[in-house]
């Protein structure tokens, strides 16, 4: 009997762009990332992802202003927006922006699809000032379950975090959106293929985890602060799927990828699973997940 392989065709598209801060800017901003998605969309995306806070900018000049950029999700008009882009196109997207609930403020990853509102999720790990703005997420790390594939999220610094990749993965993630918004820090920046240190964490993080990840990282300055590019496509074994974009460049990046089959890519050889070859038995007692048998009392 010939074995059936599920086939899950999905061209993913990462738009790196670069959303200016203030809430003159806001709806410029939503306008033009729909206008580029618009055209990956024409190119035959059906997955799109879009940066961190991509819809505010991402340097506010203190906790009213991020409060007054900040909204409701899914109830805001960006993600209205967002979602009836999607149910236009019979698309996925992934977005990121400031959410409001009540008065905490939330670093928030959105995904919407053809049928509405899927699902969020609020960026755990919290970089520099963001902490003076945001509230650290307290919904975990959600994997959603959509016709294309399993979709997981994260945001930026969360790949410094190998916990966040491995843990969307057991969930059995096929991909991960994994939206930024990656500063400056002191050189070296870049090597001489260009590559900046974050693009080599997400390589590794799909291959350590057998995963596709698509980042997408703005680009130019907001009110000073300058941003790395280097948006990329990885794909399970942890290369990009075509180039790694450049640093300065407004672009999208697409790749067509079989999503399902990230579910057999653990398997590496006959004798090797990476799921089933994890200690967990060693690690979660070292890490104080259990009390071990056979640790002193």
């Amino acid at each position: 009997m010939t074995p059936i392989h599920a086939i899950s065709p999905v061209r993913v598209a990462v738009i790196q762009f670069g959303p200016q801060c203030g809430l003159d800017h806001l709806p410029s901003n939503v306008a033009h990332g729909l206008a580029l998605a618009e055209q990956a969309v024409a190119s035959g995306a059906n997955l799109l992802v879009l940066p961190e806070l991509c819809n505010t900018g991402y340097t506010y000049c203190n906790r009213t202003e991020a409060y007054a950029l900040a909204e409701a999700v899914p109830e805001g008009p960006t993600v209205q927006a967002w979602q009836a882009f999607a149910q236009k196109h019979g698309v996925y997207l992934a977005a990121g922006m400031a959410e409001r609930e009540g008065t905490y403020l939330y670093d928030t990853a959105v995904l919407v699809g053809p049928d509405g509102y899927i699902g969020k999720y609020r960026k755990a790990h919290l970089w520099n000032c963001e902490k003076l703005w945001f509230r650290p997420g307290d919904l975990g790390f959600p994997v959603f379950e959509t016709p294309i594939g399993r979709i997981g999220l994260m945001i930026c610094w969360d790949v410094w975090f190998p916990e966040v990749p491995r843990l969307l993965a057991l969930q059995g993630a096929d991909i991960i959106c994994s939206l930024n918004n990656w500063v400056w820090t002191p050189p070296p920046l870049f090597d001489d293929t260009g590559k900046c240190m974050a693009s080599y964490l997400t390589m590794t993080a799909a291959h350590a985890n057998n995963v596709f990840i698509a980042a997408a990282n703005r680009v130019g300055t907001d009110r000073g602060e300058r941003f790395l590019g280097c948006s990329l496509i990885a794909s399970t074994q942890g290369w990009p799927l075509g180039k790694v974009a450049g640093s300065e460049e407004e672009i999208i990046l697409q790749a067509d990828i079989d999503l399902v089959s990230a579910r057999s890519a653990p398997i590496w050889n006959s004798l090797n699973d990476l799921p089933r070859d994890r200690r967990a038995d060693l690690y979660d007692p070292m890490l104080g997940y259990r009390q071990h048998p056979m640790m002193p009392r």
